[in-house]
């Protein structure tokens, strides 16, 4: 795939093959090192090609690790020894590395975040990938059971972990030392990806790390510290780790994140006040074009010290997604539906997990700095801190994405509920939807792990415009706790919200009359509800009788008259969930209809997700799981 071509020109997108990697890992002239830091160049040119196709990825951790990650590959591993990256940001790094060297079929290149292709953050269904990562904190202790396991079964390897600085702030990673020191795990070698960049802002300012090597001693593990791109210094680091017997090693490697294009790296970012660009999504098409002319140049111009052709490119035709002029986005109504109650309520304060760009606080913060909290990526304190400001008489509004919020601090959220106080707990990224980072961000068991805790409102909005007045009810028309989930992508929504409409606990609303109540669906937010209206359309345009379509944003409460009214006339009552079936908001209601007592109940069709979300485009994503238009289209013929 891809036309041989001589230079960059725009509108295309290019790579390197693998013969062009054998020809620079053969140069003449060139040592070692030399040819490794031609090869991670390479790797940072079709890593680029990778994220740029996707659409989304996570450019600067890649580019920061790839130094480390293609001389472990290319000299210092032995066959049986393993490597696995705990941060998982640096996925299409790795990739691109594992595919030159022909660990991975090369047509895998075109197939980064696409279904059946390569997943965002790694996963042990690709070949290479010792564990699942992407949910942050979780590797040094995968490496500990891998080594137990390793001594149980008499087999002798290194185990090389790689971590971000980032990372560090889960406390779990503190827990996995103490006793990886204790049991003289001297087979682990774990390498802190140190480019001082995350996703909010540097890692200083968010949460300074303070004296690592002095913590790291502390723990019992032998310490290097070492220039991350700096290859000779790197290999003499891994030698004297190879020496350590029984003591567990860590190198702390300097990196620069987005290392290889100037105007990638954070040490180009004017000032520390605005988020580092380049953490995730694609670049745009002008700073793609400089990117790839950068590190091309700077290939060549080595390939022309040693006497050697220049880089031989190729490339694909640039695929440009227009996105819709009239999709709706929730981050941004929320943004200034939490500023508008903030303004009124000075008691308000916000929290967030290193997440300020995407959970839409940045103008919560330039606000009231007084009232905004930034954690960290440390989910389990944020939520405990809270707990304190409750207290005292705060309303805290906790924010990050509903997979790690939900799930890392469900005890935290618990003992918040036990002491009966307000908290308001905000997880955006919710659902199966973007599909591109995979089932570590995908959240679909959100509404299960918090179904548990007594007190707890949980909701979802269905358009921007039911946003503002149920956030408005979270904060002030309840004296419960809350949690608002939050679907990001852009959404276009085929439908609007009844003129005078007012939010109502348990209540909800019709959307669409189809041709009656015989067959009604009741789903909450903007994608599955989006995808039925579209479903129940087709089949009115074809003649066919269209099911009535019921928004319920209550996704743990329905009053029983309004439910009851709502199956009078119905003889089956389709529910979707963005969400696993089982602890779903379509779990509640058929057990609701169960305990009504009705002569003549309807039948329940429980539509979600069943089985592990698959890493895709949207789309691919929607379909794979029986949830677009089309699938949902089918289960409303089968039911007319």
């Amino acid at each position: 795939m891809g036309e041989q071509i001589g230079r960059v020109a725009g509108g295309a997108l290019y790579y390197a093959s693998q013969s062009e990697a054998a020809r620079l890992r053969a140069l003449n002239g060139a040592s070692t090192f030399e040819r490794a830091q031609l090869f991670a160049d390479l790797a940072r040119l079709n890593a680029l090609y990778m994220i740029a196709r996707a659409g989304s990825g996570h450019v600067g951790s890649s580019f920061s690790s790839l130094d480390i990650v293609t001389w472990l590959h290319l000299e210092a591993m032995r066959d049986e020894d393993l490597y696995f990256s705990s941060k998982g940001h640096d996925a299409a790094g790795l990739y691109a590395v594992l595919i030159l060297l022909g660990r991975l079929p090369f047509e895998k290149l075109h197939s980064l975040r696409r279904l059946s292709g390569l997943p965002g953050h790694p996963d042990v269904g690709v070949p290479g990938m010792v564990v699942n990562s992407g949910s942050l904190g979780q590797g040094i202790s995968k490496a500990k059971g891998i080594a137990k396991a390793d001594r149980l079964d008499g087999r002798r390897r290194r185990l090389y972990v790689m971590t971000g600085d980032g990372e560090l702030q889960e406390g779990q990673i503190w827990e996995s030392l103490i006793s990886a020191a204790n049991d003289e795990l001297g087979e682990l070698t774990v390498i802190v990806d140190h480019n001082k960049a995350q996703s909010d802002h540097a890692v200083e300012r968010t949460s300074d790390l303070g004296d690592l090597p002095a913590k790291f001693t502390s723990f019992g593990w032998h310490v290097e510290r070492v220039d991350g791109h700096d290859l000779p210094a790197l290999a003499a680091a891994l030698d004297r780790c190879r020496q350590q017997a029984r003591k567990p090693q860590v190198i702390i490697a300097d990196t620069i994140k987005g290392r290889g294009v100037s105007f990638m790296e954070h040490t180009a970012m004017e000032s520390d006040a605005a988020c580092y660009r380049f953490h995730s999504g694609a670049p745009d098409e002008a700073s793609y074009r400089r990117a790839v002319e950068e590190l091309v140049a700077g290939i060549d111009r080595r390939l022309n010290r040693f006497g050697a052709a220049p880089l031989q490119l190729a490339r694909e035709k640039l695929a440009k997604c227009a996105a819709s002029a009239d999709a709706q986005r929730l981050i941004p109504a929320y943004t200034q539906a939490l500023l508008d109650l903030a303004r009124r309520n000075p008691r308000i304060v916000a929290l967030d997990a290193d997440l300020v760009h995407d959970t839409g606080l940045i103008p919560f913060r330039a606000e009231f700095p007084e009232r905004f909290i930034e954690c960290g990526i440390a989910e389990q304190d944020m939520v405990s801190q809270a707990g304190g400001l409750a207290l005292q008489g705060w309303l805290p509004v906790v924010h990050s994405f509903a997979c790690f919020l939900t799930a890392r601090a469900n005890e935290q959220i618990y003992t918040n509920a036990t002491e009966r106080t307000k908290i308001v707990y905000v997880g955006s990224l919710a659902g199966l939807l973007p599909g591109g980072p995979g089932h570590s961000h995908q959240a679909v068991r959100d509404i299960a792990a918090l179904a548990g805790v007594p007190g707890l409102l949980m909701v979802e909005p269905c358009c921007a415009a039911e946003l503002a007045p149920l956030l408005e009810y979270v904060l002030e028309g309840t004296r419960q706790s809350a949690y608002v989930r939050l679907v990001s992508i852009p959404v276009t929504v085929p439908y609007l919200l009844p003129s005078g409409y007012r939010v109502r606990e348990g209540y909800g609303v019709v959307l669409n009359e189809g041709a009656g109540p015989d067959v009604t669906v009741i789903g909450y937010g903007p994608v599955l509800l989006s995808e039925a209206v579209k479903a129940a359309a087709a089949i009115a345009a074809e003649g066919g009788r269209a099911p009535r379509i019921i928004a319920l944003p209550w996704l743990n409460r329905v009053d029983v008259d309004w439910l009851a009214a709502v199956c009078h006339g119905a003889r089956a009552i389709i529910t979707l969930d963005n969400h696993y079936v089982e602890g779903g908001q379509g779990e509640m209601l058929a057990a609701t209809i169960a305990g009504l007592g009705l002569a003549h109940p309807p039948s329940v069709r429980r539509l979600g997700v069943t089985s592990i979300p698959v890493s895709g485009a949207n789309a691919e994503v929607l379909a794979h799981h029986g949830l677009d238009a089309a699938a949902l289209a089918w289960h409303m013929r089968a039911l007319a």
